[in-house]
């Protein structure tokens, strides 16, 4: 340590050091600090790398030390940061985020033992201690002095700021030494804190294996699969543990059934409310287009009629609570009654329900419907449906499509409950049921293609029907019944993610269409972004700031800040079956980031070559398993005896950003502010329509 500062004293000696030991900034000095942030968020990194360090050799600015090292951090070349931060060290040696950001570099470069002494020197903070642990687990693991390592890595859990990357990296310890216990119980704890930390559930479900308990393994394993089917080690352990289990895979795996049904009220629009129907495909994929199915069972709550969409004509009918199916065999179809009658049909049915009881509704249960499709959490599940269910035989997919029609209100109650806690203050669900009859009537006819407008998965919007339905959730959707946002007197593209990490991105950004309702706004309490500088996003991803999207009632907190952690070696696995081979890892470097944070382009480069990821949702699914909860983030690389072995990503928000945030809606209702106020806050030129204050006549339903 002593002999590179000796090295660099020489090195920056020429320095125009100026007013270097005063920490105030002159206005010339603000305005290259501008004027170099501008370079990079212009996506010219080397112009604005080369502005940092010229300001940092001519007047010792600190915030040009922190900004070139970070861009040479970025730019994967932490030697280079270990020269800047070093210079940076020797005016500034009491400066925390100096002395971190040396440390990581140090990190970076492989250099543990200057690491740790550098971390030696940081007064405690309990606030930062987190962090604090687990880089100095990280150098001493690096030092193999592994016995500290896990000391700090179980302080760093309990400090809370990076607990699932904290249990993560001390299960792997436990692992190394075979204590498959402790491994189990520090992965597990990293895979309950985030559920989408899915390197963490495979090593918890390996784990599992080995201690003997089979039937939680698979389940592990199949929670897996649903997110991330080409694993090639998930698809063996599930062929190897399948034969080993001791009760029904069903059981194991889960799957609600419904035994009776809901008795549910009918949704009265007001006089002055038009109400819509709408088609929605139920049990889509997730790119929201038909699931492959021979089947739908159904069971109506009320006595039914059965007929053909296209004609009207009768062609069955049936009484209440009788169990009926749709059968796709050998290219035809037909319905099979209760009392295994086979009735053909053609292209389609439709089974409306009818119920004689004034105030009271009818619904139907259709049996096995995939739910949360290409995530953790997906399963199979009975659900049931308002209004009529239409089923299509699609000849050119081969298989039968359910379809639910529905009147719109009594859509968007089946809605609220599957995309927001119901849980969170009414004034957020409010705002979330106007946005979510906003984006209905937006994009009505969607996947016309099929059959149906909208689908029930996160590509359109999350419906659940009536099985999703809660008090609250419902008394939200009445409570705004026809109120929508419009622009240009049209309804808006009300996009929402559930958290944007404390401040939203731009359509543009994300890589789709500029669009002048979808721009940044912050959710930050306590930074200005104004003031913005890239390293400012370091110290933003790895330490809790106050943030209205920040909530944490009933939502778990890995949806504001999370880690990832994914091996090279099963990173150019996934790079060679989605993109193409371009051998081992070498380095991920962002290319283009935005003012909000996130990453929308970036360089894979590998020992046979490069590739580069353009667009957010991209990015998201080509860096990890199953896929990141988000493109905002910043991504170290990790060596052991100069080997690189994974990459740790710290990142921030869940979904695309753009929009509407659930969460941070949630700390906005909770401080008081209505739903309307929220709603403006999020998209500010939009204007708000409620039919309440207009004449029917100029109703846009």
């Amino acid at each position: 340590m002593k002999r590179l500062l000796v090295l660099f004293c020489c090195l920056f000696a020429a320095f125009e050091v100026g007013a270097a030991a005063s920490t105030v900034e002159s206005k010339s000095e603000q305005q290259r600090l501008q004027e170099a942030g501008d370079l990079y968020f212009a996506y010219k990194h080397d112009d604005a790398l080369e502005s940092y360090i010229a300001l940092s050799k001519e007047t010792a600015n600190r915030q040009a030390f922190l900004n070139a090292a970070f861009i040479a951090m970025e730019q994967n070349n932490p030697k280079q940061a270990v020269d800047i931060m070093t210079a940076a060290y020797q005016f500034y040696p009491q400066d925390r985020e100096t002395i971190e950001m040396a440390a990581e570099a140090y990190l970076a470069d492989g250099q543990y033992q200057s690491a740790e002494k550098l971390l030696s020197l940081l007064p405690e903070d309990p606030a930062r201690a987190g962090f604090f642990h687990i880089n100095l687990a990280r150098a001493q693991i690096g030092l193999g002095e592994k016995k500290l390592a896990k000391y700090n890595l179980k302080m760093a859990a309990r400090a809370g700021t990076h607990p699932a990357l904290a249990n993560y990296l001390l299960g792997l310890l436990y692992e190394e030494e075979k204590n498959y216990k402790k491994a189990a119980a520090v992965f597990q704890k990293a895979a309950e804190y985030d559920h989408q930390f899915i390197e963490a559930r495979q090593h918890y479900a390996a784990m599992l294996e080995k201690l003997g308990n089979y039937n939680e393994s698979y389940r592990q394993y199949r929670m897996i699969y649903s997110s991330e089917k080409h694993i090639q080690k998930v698809n063996q352990a599930l062929s190897r543990l399948k034969p080993r289990l001791s009760r029904p895979e069903k059981e194991i795996t889960g799957g609600k059934e419904i035994l009776k049904h809901t008795f549910v009220k009918p949704v009265i629009p007001p006089e002055n409310t038009a109400s819509k129907q709408i088609k929605i495909g139920i049990g889509m994929r997730s790119n929201g287009r038909p699931s492959i199915r021979s089947t739908v069972h159904f069971i109506p709550s009320h006595d039914f009629k059965i007929t053909d969409p296209q004609t009207g004509k009768a062609i069955a009918s049936g009484k209440a609570k009788e169990s009926w199916v749709a059968v796709l065999q050998n290219g035809k179809t037909h319905l099979l009654s209760p009392s295994n009658t086979k009735i053909p049909f053609k292209k389609s049915i439709l089974i409306t329900p009818s119920s004689k009881t004034q105030g009271e509704g009818h619904t139907i249960i259709v049996k096995n419907v995939m739910s949360g499709a290409g995530m953790t959490w997906a399963s199979v599940d009975d659900k049931e449906y308002r209004g009529q269910l239409q089923i299509t035989h699609n000849t050119n997919l081969n298989t039968l499509i359910p379809i639910n029609i529905v009147h719109i209100e009594e859509y968007l109650q089946g809605v609220i409950s599957s995309e927001m806690p119901t849980q969170f203050p009414m004034d957020a669900l409010r705002a979330q049921a106007v946005l979510a009859r906003t984006y209905a009537l937006k994009h009505l006819g969607k996947h016309k293609y099929y059959g149906y407008d909208l689908c029930d998965t996160q590509n359109c919007q999350v419906y659940g029907g009536v099985s999703s339905e809660s008090e609250r959730a419902n008394a939200a959707v009445e409570s705004t019944m026809g109120e929508i946002l419009l622009y240009e007197n049209k309804p808006i593209e009300s996009v929402f993610s559930a958290n944007c990490g404390g401040i939203t991105q731009s359509a543009k950004e994300a890589g789709w269409s500029d669009t002048p309702y979808l721009n940044p706004v912050s959710d930050y309490k306590d930074f200005d972004f104004s003031q913005l500088q890239p390293y400012h996003f370091k110290e933003l991803l790895q330490y809790p700031h106050d943030a209205y999207s920040r909530y944490d009632k009933n939502v778990s907190l890995a949806a504001f800040r999370w880690t990832r952690v994914i091996d090279e070696e099963e990173l150019s696995q996934i790079i060679k079956r989605q993109k193409k081979d371009i051998g081992r890892i070498t380095a991920l470097i962002p290319l283009r980031r935005g003012k909000s944070g996130y990453v929308s382009r970036l360089l894979v480069k590998g020992t046979k070559g490069s590739i580069t990821l353009n667009k957010e949702n991209v990015i998201r699914n080509n860096l990890s398993l199953g896929m990141l909860r988000s493109s905002y983030f910043i991504v170290e690389p990790n060596y052991q005896d100069r080997q690189l072995k994974f990459f740790v990503f710290y990142g921030g928000g869940w979904g695309h950003g753009v929009g509407f945030d659930q969460t941070g809606a949630a700390g906005r209702a909770a401080a008081g502010e209505n739903y309307k106020d929220i709603l403006s806050h999020y998209f500010p030129l939009a204007e708000f329509y409620s039919p309440a204050a207009e004449e029917s006549a100029n109703n846009p339903y």
